[in-house]
């Protein structure tokens, strides 16, 4: 072990003592020291479960091999930008935008410790990344067509996730007795597993009630027809043992050899959601209802999830043309 390091650990061991004995003194914390003794542990305490599992893996992947040794009150913003620039050569821009956002929040937090003068990381910006992969959107002729291939519990999947805005988590952690007549009350999403409320801002209210298209409805009513455990705590979607279904088993074992077969394999959960947004701003749904079926922001509706197409900007043309002139 490095000596920077083994005085940092050091450090880390014997501050409750010296706490105790009334000797307040600030250690001398390496980079890795700090985030792993430090910092995750603290938020471990306010982030949900998805988010511990995403994030915590994100910086001891990324951050902790290249600053680990070093002294943070060391750390310079030139090499931060220039760790940012290096991975924005092989990274899209939202992993880097992430990192760029996991630094400051680990040097904010170390400011607020008295552990550095300034928060190194405060100016970084995200460079110009790797391209992203095309936004693909399902037609309705592709809806139609994936309709008929998939079998009768993928189907209805399908139909929650394209005509509905639920996200696959919600959808394989709905329990019977949250299904009403035309409803289904979303109040819980598993995640790798683990169940979890549904995503949303912790500390305020990420429940809501999801209305289902009369398709949906007729499909889930012939599905709840085969079902074994009826009770109201029983899962929709249950695995043999009585446990919710994960997302990675129903789409690599049920839904992408169909969707394959007909060349919609790039048909994925991701693309279903964006699939969502955009049919329904074509379909002059209000965008406020349309957001809130989805469960997020209006700006995240309109900003991440919405694509128009050629047909649509052809017609916005054509309508402000019109209005000038006559």
């Amino acid at each position: 072990m490095p000596k920077g390091e083994a005085e940092a650990l050091m450090a880390v061991i014997l501050k409750p003592m010296n706490e105790k004995a009334g000797h307040s003194q600030k250690p001398v914390y390496t980079f890795g020291v700090y985030l792993t003794e430090v910092f995750l542990p603290l938020c471990r305490r306010k982030w949900k479960e998805s988010t511990r599992m995403t994030t915590e893996p994100r910086m001891v992947h990324h951050l902790a091999p290249k600053f680990g040794p070093e002294l943070l009150h060391r750390v310079t913003r030139d090499q931060l930008q220039l760790f940012l620039d290096g991975k924005a050569r092989c990274l899209s821009h939202s992993v880097v935008d992430h990192l760029r956002w996991d630094l400051n929040a680990i040097f904010k937090t170390a400011l607020s410790d008295g552990l550095v003068q300034a928060n190194a990381a405060a100016a970084l910006f995200t460079p110009p990344c790797k391209p992203d992969a095309e936004r693909k959107v399902m037609t309705p002729e592709q809806i139609r067509h994936a309709l008929t291939v998939l079998e009768a519990r993928e189907r209805l999947i399908f139909r929650m996730a394209v005509f509905d805005g639920m996200r696959p988590g919600e959808i394989l952690a709905v329990r019977l007795g949250n299904i009403s007549e035309t409803s289904i009350l979303v109040d819980q999403r598993v995640y790798k597993g683990n169940i979890d409320t549904p995503k949303g801002r912790r500390g305020k209210r990420t429940s809501r009630v999801v209305g289902l298209s009369p398709g949906t409805l007729m499909e889930l009513d012939l599905w709840r027809a085969t079902l074994t455990l009826t009770e109201r705590q029983s899962f929709l979607f249950p695995t043999e043992r009585g446990t919710p279904l994960r997302r990675d088993n129903v789409w690599n074992r049920g839904m992408l050899p169909k969707l394959k077969k007909v060349g919609l394999e790039w048909a994925t959960f991701q693309v279903l959601r964006r699939t969502n947004a955009s049919l329904s701003r074509k379909a002059l749904i209000d965008d406020k209802v349309a957001a809130d079926q989805r469960g997020h922001g209006l700006g995240v509706s309109l900003e991440v999830y919405s694509v128009s197409d050629l047909q649509q900007k052809i017609e916005a043309v054509k309508r402000l043309e019109s209005e000038v002139i006559q």
